[in-house]
């Protein structure tokens, strides 16, 4: 465990390699000599973006640079299959506008990214020495704390309808025309946090409905249904998860993803249901959870209730075999894209995260090693060590993602044209809470007059 610096970036690691030691930084002959034998094209040149003084800067977060040699497992990670993942992120990065996202480390990702797509069938070894090459690995965690947080998300695959029956009864809506956010950017998808407000016939504006408002009826009668689902925790779990393949009674399937909130903080109906006694902690997944509220249909509207976000959807053209959209609006790669605070990482940065994952039963701790790439956002995912794994779509998937709420450790793979031993010497340290002050002894106050004449007149006695 390494030492804790508040407010400051624990340094304790000198950069000894360079970038051209290694042989991006310029093609050398160990280099000529791996692609002369593998047939592959040696790496493009080196050239940094940006001037090695830029400071990476993550609120709230402390970090550490390490060495490769001290990432477990690194070596046996599947690197090719990281290196597809970030180069799928790559190519919106490459092509954006980099001036909507100001951050140093948007635009440090630009020259790894063009390497990346410019490399032609890169083998898996070659994958390796690109990460060892193009970033720095740096581990990164709240302040005071030593490990990060992981959760696991999937794509549910459910029963519907396009019309309400007697068995399809529960609607999904369509994000409502007078659902409008004073954060949303023109051409940005709707954001997933912050206020979201109704506007009224005069143009005022006031807090949308909450769930329960909703669930009563407030939408109903205005034509935003997508279709209808069997039951409410159906609906809760795709809330939940962002996106869903919904399996139609005449056999095609439905695919819909998130496209806005009604402005309410999510509020975790696991926790409610721990803090209730209903189900222990020790138990809890998203499959107890939809169980607990198909046992308890009455109860469940309560505590679902207690969760007073809604999350509006759309279809989107995919593919059947096609993986959902995330933030970043490419689909996601299962098994390797992550979802993380977007307010303070930025779409495409590897993550390499280590952990003991309950993968295969809830009781095991199955070794996870392997470098994952931010591709989505949720507004339940806060904090610079917060992480969603994404593990595919189906029931399978969801056992998995149910299982997972474990500590991580999280190391941020950073572009080697931002130095993070920088960072410590910009950064100014806080105000330090001062240390309390010693007792001082009693100070013996000397009588008054009408005291000392008292003792007197006792002594007399």
């Amino acid at each position: 465990m390494h030492a804790v610096r508040p407010r400051r970036i624990g340094l304790v690691l000198a950069w000894a390699i360079g970038a051209g030691a290694l042989g991006f930084g310029a093609t050398g002959p160990a280099e000529a000599e791996v692609a002369r034998r593998s047939g592959e094209p040696p790496l493009p040149r080196h050239r940094p973006a940006l001037p090695t003084e830029t400071p990476l800067q993550i609120e709230d977060g402390q970090l550490e640079p390490v060495a490769w040699a001290d990432l477990p497992g690194w070596a046996e990670d599947d690197h090719a299959a990281a290196l597809s993942a970030f180069r799928a992120s790559c190519r919106p990065l490459v092509r954006g506008d980099a001036s909507a996202d100001p951050r140093p480390l948007r635009r440090a990702l630009i020259a790894p990214c063009r390497r990346a797509l410019a490399l032609r069938a890169p083998s898996a070894e070659m994958a390796r020495k690109f990460f060892e090459t193009e970033f720095r690995p740096v581990r990164i965690s709240r302040i005071g704390e030593s490990a990060g947080f992981l959760t696991g998300y999937y794509e549910p695959i459910v029963d519907g309808s396009r019309f309400p029956t007697q068995i399809f009864k529960v609607p999904m809506y369509r994000r409502p025309p007078d659902l409008v956010s004073p954060n949303a950017k023109p051409g940005q998808p709707f954001p997933n946090r912050g206020p979201a407000l109704r506007v009224l016939a005069d143009g005022s504006r006031v807090p949308y409905h909450d769930r329960a408002e909703i669930e009563d009826g407030a939408l109903a009668g205005r034509h935003l249904e997508l279709c209808w689902l069997k039951d409410p925790a159906d609906l809760l779990t795709i809330q939940i998860q962002g996106s869903a393949r919904v399996r139609l009674e005449d056999g095609t399937l439905l695919r819909v993803n998130y496209d806005g909130h009604n402005g309410f903080p999510y509020t975790a109906v696991g926790r409610v249901l721990i803090d209730r006694g209903h189900i222990p902690r020790e138990e809890m997944s998203m499959a107890r959870i939809r169980d607990w509220m198909r046992e308890n249909p009455e109860e469940a509207n309560e505590v679902r209730r207690q969760n007073r976000s809604f999350v509006f959807f759309r279809i989107t053209g995919l593919d059947v075999h096609d993986e959902p959209v995330g933030g970043q609006g490419i689909p996601l790669a299962a098994g390797r894209s992550i979802a993380v605070d977007r307010g303070l990482h930025v779409y495409g940065t590897p993550f390499y995260i280590t952990a003991d994952l309950p993968i295969a039963s809830l009781r095991s701790a199955d070794a996870f090693r392997r470098t994952m790439i931010a591709q989505d956002t949720g507004s339940a995912i806060v904090g610079p060590a917060r992480a969603d794994l994404y593990f595919g779509a189906g029931d399978e998937a969801g056992r998995v993602a149910g299982r997972i709420r474990q500590a991580g450790r999280f190391v941020m793979l950073v572009p080697r044209e931002i130095d993070p031993v920088a960072v410590g010497e910009k950064m100014p340290l806080p105000l330090l809470r001062p240390p309390p002050e010693p007792e001082k002894p009693a100070v013996k106050r000397r009588p008054n007059r009408a005291e000392q004449r008292a003792r007197r007149s006792h002594g007399a006695r």
